[in-house]
């Protein structure tokens, strides 16, 4: 069953997804070489506490920190530890934070020091098809054709080492009074498949993309899942609610408008203005 949000709701979201976006903000600024993926998931705990949030991945499932944090060949669910951060590393940082019982969930991907080219479009092309894939959101409109236009954008752009590669078994989910609701939404496929797009329907929008293979492994821990062939991994994603009004994008500052209407798509009002 998927979960439908009142404006109410809507507006709790909102603040869950301001204070996911204020601690990513803090870990993009803490991010250096030298620095330990436990300093940057510190850093994430310091900002929810600051706010009386809580977070929402301590704990699920038994994770055993704030963030993860994925380096390199990690694609997701990297745990925080002892790991020195060196120049020309990739690090993609996910955050999520529980206010009032309502989720926000959202991550980001950074280069460390000086990157490579191919790094550096690496993060590019996967942040931009994660915003393809939220301008293709609509009312009326069905699941797939977030995917569709997610994979779309990917394939459309050259890769510098071959052909892209997007994670086969990750994707996107619902949101709202849990972190991981019903419906699953990969990042590739056929437009108009899958449920029907409603009001108040919010969906935490992640693509994975690789400079190399779609296969990944998970690791002994049974968390971090790395690429099979080691090619290094990038991670985007932003939680959405769909409104009568157009998109809302409850884990950007500004809600998504600079970037929707550059792509021509209407922009919600920000419930908490």
């Amino acid at each position: 069953m998927i979960q439908l949000k009142s404006p109410a709701q809507i507006a709790k979201m909102r603040a869950a997804g301001l204070v996911v976006a204020e601690a990513l903000k803090a870990c993009r600024e803490a991010v250096a070489p030298g620095v330990t993926t436990a300093d940057i998931d510190r850093v994430a705990a310091e900002v929810i506490a600051a706010h009386g949030a809580k977070s929402n991945f301590k704990g699920y499932m038994g994770y055993p920190a704030t963030v993860c944090a994925s380096v390199n060949d990690v694609v997701v669910h990297g745990i925080p530890g002892p790991l020195t951060l060196k120049d020309g590393d990739v690090i993609s940082i996910d955050c999520g934070a529980v206010v009032d019982g309502w989720h926000g969930d959202s991550a980001i991907t950074v280069g460390v020091g000086t990157v490579s080219a191919e790094v550096a479009e690496l993060s590019r092309v996967t942040e931009e098809s994660m915003w393809r894939g939220i301008a293709a959101a609509r009312i009326g409109g069905r699941l797939t054709d977030i995917s569709a236009a997610i994979e779309g954008y990917i394939r459309s752009q050259p890769c510098p080492t071959g052909e892209w590669g997007i994670t086969e078994d990750y994707g996107g989910h619902g949101i709202g009074t849990a972190m991981h609701m019903e419906p699953h939404l990969l990042n590739y496929g056929r437009p108009g498949k899958g449920p029907k797009l409603k009001r108040g329907i919010c969906l935490a929008i992640e693509p994975m993309v690789t400079l190399g293979t779609s296969k990944s492994t998970v690791d002994e821990d049974e968390w971090t899942v790395r690429t099979t062939d080691g090619s290094l991994a990038a991670h985007w994603e932003h939680s959405i609610a769909l409104t009568e009004s157009g998109v809302l994008v409850l884990t950007a500052f500004d809600g998504g408008r600079a970037k929707l209407t550059e792509l021509g798509v209407p922009v919600a009002e920000d419930p908490l203005g």
